[in-house]
């Protein structure tokens, strides 16, 4: 009875170490694939702010118009917000599900203030007399536009991945050592961050 019993614990251990292995596995390859998609759009906007550079050379090039300072606000908080994402992460591996979802909200609050931000952005350059599209429009700003649109649609299919992360966190899907997808939403989240950081300095140094 003893062997028997621990010849069931030998085949249990085995096929317990087999499910962790092939987790792994499945972490693994999502992860490799969050980082493809993150290479990739990030080729996208070096594409696009190579071509900014090469353009600077025309004649009509916008030197003299003020950066918006609801663009250097909307810097500050997206980088809070990644402190959020971060501390909320930190939060659910210690167990502590309030915190974590308390963190995940003030994420969601700072992204939709991000997003507020960039149109008042707009806002402030199209009061300085500068237009984006139409007669009016000039090409500096218009590629300004066109970059900060691309970048802004990305940044809401992070808030459309946070709502999900904060909805299977509501129903308890996240717990220590279960967290793949509040993990891949919080490298999409960092990279979205970063990549508005890249774009801000380009075209505050780069004017």
């Amino acid at each position: 009875m003893d062997i028997a019993q621990q010849t069931n614990d030998a085949f249990r251990d085995d096929e317990q170490s087999g499910d962790h292995l092939e987790k792994q596995k499945i972490q693994k390859a999502k992860k490799s694939m969050m980082w493809f998609a993150m290479v990739s759009m990030s080729m996208t906007f070096a594409g696009l702010t190579s071509a900014y550079v090469v353009s600077k050379s025309r004649v009509d090039w916008l030197t003299d118009f003020t950066f918006p300072t609801a663009f250097i606000i909307s810097s500050v908080v997206i980088v809070l917000s990644s402190i959020t994402f971060s501390l909320a992460k930190k939060a659910i591996l210690k167990g502590d599900r309030k915190q974590t979802m308390l963190m995940l909200l003030l994420t969601l609050g700072l992204g939709v203030a991000f997003v507020w931000l960039q149109f008042s952005g707009f806002s402030d350059i199209i009061s300085q007399g500068y237009f984006f599209t139409g007669s009016e429009s000039n090409v500096t700003t218009s590629f300004i536009y066109i970059v900060v649109i691309a970048h802004m649609a990305h940044l809401i299919g992070g808030l459309i991945v946070l709502l999900v992360v904060i909805y299977n966190h509501y129903k308890q899907k996240y717990k220590v050592g279960q967290t793949l997808g509040l993990e891949l939403g919080a490298m999409y989240w960092h990279f979205v961050d970063f990549l508005w950081l890249y774009l801000f300095f380009f075209f505050y140094f780069f004017r």
